[in-house]
């Protein structure tokens, strides 16, 4: 009977009396997957193009690593995607440069699955059950904006610093936002009152009111948690972040 393949690292799997003289070397090819899928850690361009990570049988490759850091300076939108089938965790560091005009997004999926916006700056722990990405720990990190930028169109877990010196803003909240969703906007001049920031519900309640919400105080830091249907998007602070 010829090897097989474990499903979530594609370790081979050596039937009895297979391989003669292979050993030594199939034996090390898995323990250098083992390595990858404990402690390596792997940096992916996605400058150029989506990248799908591969889980080869039998030999070490990129969608292995449990730490990913992905860098480049995006020209589109892009996607990391995981194979189907393998059950697996992995950390993704976003280091990616989406500072352009365009602000382009990045997100995490499994191929068959729905993406998961990577908010900017954001290190997060993936997990995969063969068919579906989810998020299930985020360290936000942030994404300063001005007027070249408005309107910006947030992801769960943006840290917003808008700049607000030379014209108002509109931060547009998340479409089908899920329940304790958050999203933060920072007043990192002290000008929201002379040049407020326009919170457009995209859709959701804010506050239970079917109407966007205008953030009007220098130094304000408001954060916003999607509860539900009904009530929609609601404040979780909305303080002031320095005298003004």
């Amino acid at each position: 009977m010829a090897s097989t393949y474990s499903t979530n690292t594609k370790l081979e799997l050596i039937s009895t009396g297979e391989k003669a003289g292979q050993w030594g070397g199939i034996t090390n090819t898995n323990l250098q997957i083992l390595e990858q899928s404990a402690t390596g850690v792997l940096s992916v361009d996605m400058a150029a193009a989506s990248i799908t990570l591969a889980l080869t049988d039998g030999a070490t490759s990129n969608g292995k690593n449990i730490y990913l850091r992905l860098y480049g300076t995006l020209a589109a939108n892009r996607t990391l995607t995981m194979p189907v089938t393998a059950n697996r965790v992995w950390f993704i560091k976003d280091d990616t440069n989406r500072n352009g005009t365009n602000k382009y997004t990045l997100s995490v999926l499994t191929a068959s699955g729905a993406a998961q916006a990577v908010p900017v700056g954001a290190t997060m722990l993936c997990k995969s059950d063969g068919s579906e990405t989810v998020t299930t720990l985020l360290e936000k990190g942030y994404v300063p904006i001005d007027h070249t930028y408005t309107p910006y169109l947030a992801v769960a877990g943006d840290q917003i610093f808008c700049n607000t010196s030379s014209a108002i803003l509109t931060v547009t909240l998340p479409a089908s936002p899920s329940t304790g969703d958050e999203v933060t906007i920072i007043d990192s001049r002290g000008n929201f009152n002379s040049n407020n920031v326009t919170v457009d519900r995209n859709g959701s309640n804010i506050m239970s009111a079917a109407s966007n919400d205008t953030l009007d105080v220098n130094g304000q830091s408001s954060t916003l948690i999607y509860l539900d249907a009904t009530r929609g998007w609601a404040y979780k602070n909305n303080t002031t972040v320095f005298p003004t």
